[in-house]
């Protein structure tokens, strides 16, 4: 018993659907097949930091497949590497790594399964050339994670979306509005696209595209002389216009991506209510999209995902993140996803089929 191998399990970044449904996968496996001992570092980061952690169970992980968010907990802030520390009333930024790699090695884990987004898995990269074996898992509702095709936690965050644009066209038939629905998406538009097709979306804006406040009301205008008398514009947070920037709702500086975007459909529908005389309103959808129970498709995919994870451990093929490339779960490089972010390239299917349909992307193409 005293030769059992050991995992640490750590879930970082901004919650989402799915986190549950890996660590339920990883430790059932681990346990069942491997006879290994799990341990649960709490609140990321900032938990191996503190070195505060809890040893899981087989039923400490029974039930939880459907459960939203993480009974770890997690952090966006945290970051060993460069750790925000009060000094007074200043804020001071100190490497605390060796700090959080000598926890892990008290543990005497045979290793670190890190459950997160690009910067969790940049610090899990970091860690890994510190002599820390890590094998990660892609987690995001943003989908822009290099080296996957699809990351657990977007199927889900895109259902909630599209029921709420779904839920919009209503009483925007009935007031003869323009309805914004403003989505998660920093720097690459994957929510918007997706919900914006599935939800009928006549405009969709993205970060991949700046738009043209003048082509967005000429499409209005003529949705509206065709007896259209609605519109339905679905913006992600990111995008921006031609010679404009993001709209930054608060910086935090303790965190190690500090930009918080939020309320360009409010600067959006002001614009267009001045350009078209068309009363507009803004609906933020925010962490709607991060709450609640994953979707059948996203316990799957974390299922899947979490299992590999644990074959990957038994091989030793640590610094590398468990992929999803087509019908195929690939062992893709930390290396090749650290800093890195998966944009809409222009030319993508599906963008080509939502303007086939008859969506602006706020640009002069449609016109």
């Amino acid at each position: 018993m005293k030769n059992r191998r050991r995992i640490a399990i750590l879930t970082g970044g901004g919650d989402c659907p799915g986190i549950n449904a890996v660590i339920r996968a990883v430790a059932k496996k681990a346990i069942l097949e491997a006879n290994m001992q799990i341990f649960g570092i709490e609140d990321g980061y900032h938990g191996l930091i503190e070195n505060r952690y809890r040893k899981l169970t087989y039923d400490d992980v029974s039930g939880i497949l459907t459960a939203g968010g993480t009974i770890l907990g997690t952090s966006k802030i945290a970051n060993p590497y460069r750790y925000a520390i009060k000094v007074g009333k200043k804020l001071e930024f100190k490497d605390v790594s060796k700090t959080a790699i000598a926890n892990l090695r008290k543990l005497r884990i045979n290793c670190f399964v890190c459950i997160g987004g690009d910067g969790t898995l940049g610090i899990a990269n970091d860690l890994y050339h510190d002599g820390i074996p890590v094998v990660a898992v892609p987690k995001t509702i943003d989908n822009d994670i290099k080296g996957t095709d699809i990351t657990f936690g977007f199927d889900s965050a895109v259902t909630v979306a599209t029921e709420g644009i779904d839920r919009i066209h209503t009483t925007a038939q009935s007031h003869h509005r323009v309805m914004i629905v403003e989505v998660m998406g920093h720097k690459a538009g994957w929510i918007a696209l997706h919900s914006g097709i599935a939800g009928g979306g006549d405009i969709i804006l993205i970060p991949e595209i700046h738009y043209d406040i003048n082509s967005i009301a000429q499409t209005v205008k003529q949705r509206n002389k065709k007896g259209r008398r609605f519109s339905i514009v679905v913006i992600a947070e990111g995008a921006k216009p031609k010679g404009g920037d993001i709209v930054i709702r608060r910086i935090v500086k303790e965190s190690s991506d500090p930009i918080r975007l939020g309320g360009v459909g409010f600067i959006l529908g002001e614009q267009i209510e001045k350009a078209t005389g068309i009363t507009t309103r803004t609906v933020v959808m925010g962490h709607l999209q991060r709450g609640g129970s994953p979707t059948a498709f996203d316990r799957v995919l974390a299922t899947s995902l979490g299992t590999k994870a644990v074959e990957m451990i038994m091989k030793g093929k640590f610094g590398h993140m468990v992929g999803v490339n087509g019908r195929r779960l690939d062992e893709v490089p930390l290396e090749k996803v650290a800093g890195r972010t998966k944009t809409i390239p222009l030319n993508h299917p599906l963008i080509h089929a939502a303007r086939s349909v008859g969506t602006s992307f706020g640009d002069k193409h449609n016109l």
